[in-house]
């Protein structure tokens, strides 16, 4: 699958405030700096569609984007940016928390990790929260580029290993560098299947 056309069409602060769509939605979600603006815009094949900053945290809106009229892809605030207050933070996980488990268009969460990093305590207990939840989700290991193979490898086995102790199986997993251009055609072509079984 390749994608045609992406439109943003809202930025929503609740809820309440996410637009009405039909179409089915995809999330998009992970640890501030983790890429996941130059992500989307990698998908959607359009630069600037996300803003990309170098403050980690700066989205803090849930952002809506139309791929093809067929789709949406949904930006999520990241979890763990330090510049804002235990308030302003408990709001933002609060409206996320609402629009994944209420959302009924919503087919999948997709979780953005750091490869370059050993498994960290936010990524693996938001993991566990999907779970316990009840969420389908895949994990898309970012910035593949940034280190050697084989500590990508470690990295991601070991993720994978600290799952086990609250998770009974192993989810989809895909690697991703926005500077090599990998993981585009895997991730995409997930999507597409996904929306081929889709009855909304």
């Amino acid at each position: 699958m390749k994608v045609q056309k992406a439109q943003f069409l809202k930025s929503a602060v609740s809820l309440d405030a996410c637009p009405p769509t039909h179409l089915p939605e995809f999330a998009f979600i992970g640890r501030s700096n983790v890429g996941k603006s130059s992500l989307v815009n990698f998908l959607c094949q359009q630069d600037g569609l996300a803003r990309v900053s170098k403050t980690p945290g700066r989205t803090r809106e849930i952002n809506f984007f139309q791929l093809d009229e067929r789709w949406c892809l949904v930006d999520l605030p990241g979890y763990g940016y330090a510049k804002v207050s235990k308030t302003q933070r408990d709001q933002f996980n609060e409206f996320v928390s609402e629009y994944l488990l209420n959302r009924e268009n919503l087919l999948g969460t997709f979780v953005l990790v750091d490869s370059r990093h050993s498994p960290q305590k936010l990524d693996l207990q938001f993991v566990e929260w999907l779970i316990g939840a009840g969420l389908p989700f895949a994990l898309i290991f970012t910035k593949t580029d940034k280190s050697k193979a084989r500590v990508v490898k470690k990295n991601i086995d070991l993720f994978l290993e600290a799952m086990k102790s609250f998770s009974d199986g192993a989810p989809v997993v895909f690697e991703s560098s926005v500077q090599t251009r990998s993981g585009q055609k895997e991730i995409l072509a997930f999507i597409n299947k996904a929306l081929s079984r889709a009855t909304l």
